[in-house]
């Protein structure tokens, strides 16, 4: 039993060694960057018409001070816990519907790269909480989904105080 228990220590510390400083993914992190997958973009049908999501079918948003700073990501800290970037690996890849010639990165302050769809960066809403939610959508007139053709799709709007949609 003792001989067992040691050789279960040592894989254990073997594999947490082989493992690096990965640690837990943090709420800021997008989840195919998570879980090491590229990055796709496709587009589903939601209750606002086509809109694009990830290769899970997790909706995604813009958000407008982006826009208006060029397409250079704005959303950090507090925001970024409320609303994490969609994060790439390597080149994000369009899936079903999405136009491949949209997609690039823009890096963000921390050194991760974001993916971006016609020069918008794109999130997740922490809202959200199945494939295909848009409970994000039109939060404080700011928070967006987007279509296939890259623009914001702006209906169903809400408000509720609180700068990030948390509220």
């Amino acid at each position: 039993m003792r001989r067992t228990l040691v050789l279960v220590a040592a894989v254990a510390v073997l594999l947490a060694a082989c493992g690096g400083d990965e640690g837990e993914p943090t709420a800021g992190e997008g989840q195919d960057a998570q879980e090491g997958a590229a990055a796709t973009v496709e587009v589903a049908d939601s209750d606002l018409g086509e809109v694009l999501v990830d290769g899970e079918g997790n909706t995604l948003y813009m958000f407008v001070p982006d826009e208006e700073a060029n397409g250079e990501p704005t959303c950090y800290d507090d925001c970024a816990e409320a609303w994490p970037a969609y994060e790439a690996i390597d080149e994000p890849t369009a899936g079903s519907g999405a136009d491949q010639s949209m997609l690039a990165t823009v890096e963000r302050k921390d050194g991760t790269d974001q993916v971006t769809y016609n020069d918008l960066p794109l999130y997740y809403f922490s809202g959200d909480e199945a494939a295909g939610d848009t409970n994000g959508q039109g939060l404080n007139e700011v928070w967006w989904v987007v279509s296939p053709e890259g623009r914001p799709i702006k209906g169903d709007q809400g408000a509720n105080g609180d700068p990030y949609g948390m509220g």
